[in-house]
């Protein structure tokens, strides 16, 4: 109840549609007269001291689980207070012929609550963290929470589902939401020239960490080497790097030098002579006629 003006009921919307999902009408009690409802308190304290007292478990399914046994073998077997002559059990089942057949679909109850992820791929709900992907990361998203399941949602799009947890202060991580932000992170890395290098040639990280030991600069080596590398190729690039760190020469001129070396100690191709290829035996050239060409200049003459 959302407010009260004598007999008028402003009721909560919420409740309302609880109501219209499982067809019952609320009853107010009057003000500050409990004895109007001792019948459904006094069944309350009955499953506070019967069930809850002394009782432990670290699911909500074991909790579940309990009750119902709890359920049978204990609530519906004792007796109906308004006739001591029947079981609670048996009452319901009479009772229960004409109860109203329950929807087919449940009421929704998740929680849903507006959230933001700031710089990280999680956002925080019940003082846990769940993983998001990371292009939703500082985007306006909203919670939906059920007793079982966490959904991230943007707009009406589900972009997160994991599994709730009950604990505090723990990070529930979705793998594909790691490896997506690595995947990011990788790129941006790779955008840098000293990733470029890296990725065509991982010797390089030894030979730049050596240069600047030595006092070289590791911008200069760095831009020196991705030269060498559009110049000459990755797999040259290499080789002369891997022979510069075992030479002791871990400089970028050094790697010049042993490039050059290589380029000149290659072998010249060979000459292929495709004369007596089959192929060319049956090819047929057909001379012209170099008239033709005096007719285009005399046209060309006339014109002029």
């Amino acid at each position: 109840m959302l407010e009260r003006r004598g007999n008028e009921i402003h009721f909560n919307p919420r409740l309302m549609e609880l109501c219209a999902h499982y067809h019952f009408v609320p009853r107010l009690c009057q003000v500050r007269a409990g004895n109007q409802k001792g019948r459904v308190e006094r069944a309350i304290r009955y499953v506070r001291e019967s069930f809850w007292a002394g009782r432990s478990f670290t699911t909500l399914a074991e909790c579940n689980r309990q009750a119902l046994l709890w359920r049978d073998q204990v609530a519906h077997r004792r007796r109906w207070p308004g006739d001591d002559s029947r079981t609670v059990a048996e009452v319901f089942a009479e009772e229960k012929l004409r109860l109203l057949t329950p929807p087919v679909h449940p009421f929704p109850t998740d929680l849903v609550l507006p959230v933001r992820a700031a710089k990280t791929i999680y956002v925080r709900f019940d003082l846990n963290d769940y993983s998001i992907p990371p292009e939703a990361v500082g985007r306006q998203l909203t919670i939906a929470a059920s007793d079982t399941l966490v959904r991230i949602l943007e707009g009406t799009a589900e972009i997160a589902r994991h599994h709730r947890t009950y604990d505090r202060h723990q990070l529930v991580l979705d793998p594909a939401h790691q490896q997506a932000l690595l995947k990011t992170k990788r790129k941006a890395f790779e955008a840098t020239p000293g990733g470029r290098l890296a990725l065509a040639a991982p010797e390089s990280k030894t030979l730049l960490d050596l240069a600047f030991a030595q006092g070289e600069s590791a911008g200069s080596q760095t831009a020196q080497l991705l030269k060498l590398l559009d110049l000459y190729g990755p797999a040259a690039s290499r080789r002369a790097i891997h022979e510069a760190l075992e030479r002791n020469t871990p400089r970028a001129s050094s790697v010049a030098l042993l490039l050059r070396k290589q380029q000149r100690s290659a072998p010249a191709p060979m000459a292929v002579d495709l004369s007596r290829h089959p192929e060319a035996q049956a090819i047929e050239v057909r001379p012209h006629d170099l008239e033709t060409y005096d007719e285009l200049a005399r046209n060309d003459d006339s014109e002029q």
